[in-house]
């Protein structure tokens, strides 16, 4: 059953039915829905008064509008693409949304845009439509990257992390890094944890600090920690950017309509301009790949909780559980196996395989980290 699309009015009933269990915190419980105390207690005040019609949004229009004329409407078509850099069809679904009436075609918008030298002919013909694979639930997959660095006035080399939701696409963390270590990252992950709970997976290319360029497929610190909350950890092929396609079109937006359009001084800088689109991206800008929905609509938090003590893994009865050494190695059967450094004092489980004769498996909790061909050991 394919994941119901929530509009805001849900999202609103959801926090006020929430709310009222006082089962969560109210600050974490505004943080997962992503508002402030002052909105949520402004949604709670109307619900008490109005009901369920006090959760409607209130229209911003005036009551009337003698001066109201297609340039009125050309002059905000203008106004959104030069804020946003949006085409047509955002542009107009993002009209509709604003309550505007008389709203002319996406190809009429786009006319107008060309018309005043706002779009690139050549960037326009250069611009390819994917059909991508989709998770049917929010938090199935999470896609993690960091965008190429840039360079900042003050402050040094700026690198932002993003993480998306596959299903929702909706922006997970967006944030200003000075470097792309395992401490910043795991940071940066621990608080989207608390926020929006746990993915059941994450994807992320091969590079360091979630993969090992020298060893693909060798856990590193940082994927270590993650199996150790449960999640499982996935990696693209080598050279195939597409298989993190949804974060690497996100980063295209990112670069078109921030990066591009300002010249950073500091650090805190960029991250001031990353939440202020954030914001923008998650609950304003129509995405096509949702017809023409904001990603606020289609995400909803984990229920995987972020654990306060972080778990030792488990395994089973008939599992042969063996102790990694301070290289990285087990001995199985008689034979050395690396695994990875990062596992040294951890235990992992060998076990044979389901579906291969002769073959041991080896796992670290839910995810397996080696094989062994006993066909093929030395004697």
């Amino acid at each position: 059953m394919p994941w119901e699309v929530k509009d805001t009015m849900t999202l609103r009933e959801d926090f006020v039915r929430l709310a009222a269990t006082q089962a969560v915190p109210f600050s974490e419980l505004c943080g997962r829905f992503q508002i402030t105390r002052q909105t949520g207690y402004k949604w709670l005040a109307r619900h008490k008064a109005e009901g369920i019609n006090g959760l409607a949004d209130r229209s911003r229009r005036p009551h009337h509008s003698p001066a109201r004329s297609a340039g009125h409407i050309e002059a905000r078509v203008i106004e959104l693409r030069r804020q946003h850099r949006w085409g047509g069809r955002k542009i107009a679904r993002r009209l509709r949304d604003l309550g505007e009436t008389q709203i002319p075609a996406p190809a009429t918008i786009t006319e107008i845009l060309r018309r005043h030298g706002l779009i690139d002919e050549h960037a326009s013909r250069q611009r390819q439509h994917w059909q991508r694979f989709e998770h049917e639930h929010p938090n199935s997959l999470w896609q993690m990257d960091f965008k190429g660095d840039f360079q900042t006035l003050e402050s040094g080399r700026c690198s932002p992390l993003t993480v998306i939701d596959d299903h929702s696409r909706y922006n997970i963390v967006l944030s200003a890094c000075s470097r792309t270590t395992t401490q910043i990252v795991q940071q940066a992950l621990e608080q989207a944890f608390r926020c929006y709970g746990l993915p059941a997976r994450i994807n992320t290319d091969n590079g360091a600090p979630w993969g090992s360029p020298s060893a693909p497929g060798q856990l590193t610190e940082l994927a270590v920690w993650l199996i150790r909350l449960g999640i499982r950890m996935s990696y693209s092929r080598p050279y195939h950017p597409q298989t993190n396609g949804k974060d690497e079109r996100f980063h295209r937006s990112l670069k078109a309509e921030v990066l591009e359009r300002h010249t950073f001084t500091t650090h805190a800088h960029v991250q001031q301009e990353l939440d202020r689109w954030r914001q923008v991206y998650n609950t304003e800008r129509p995405h096509e790949a949702l017809g023409m929905a904001t990603p606020l609509t289609r995400y909803a938090c984990s229920l995987r909780r972020m654990p306060d003590r972080l778990p030792e893994p488990e395994y089973g009865s008939g599992d042969e559980v063996l102790q990694v050494n301070a290289s990285g190695v087990v001995r199985v059967r008689g034979e050395k196996v690396k695994l990875s450094i990062a596992l040294k004092g951890l235990q992992v489980a060998a076990r044979p395989s389901a579906e291969e004769d002769g073959v041991i498996e080896l796992w670290f909790a839910h995810q397996r980290v080696a094989k062994l061909d006993l066909k093929t050991a030395k004697p």
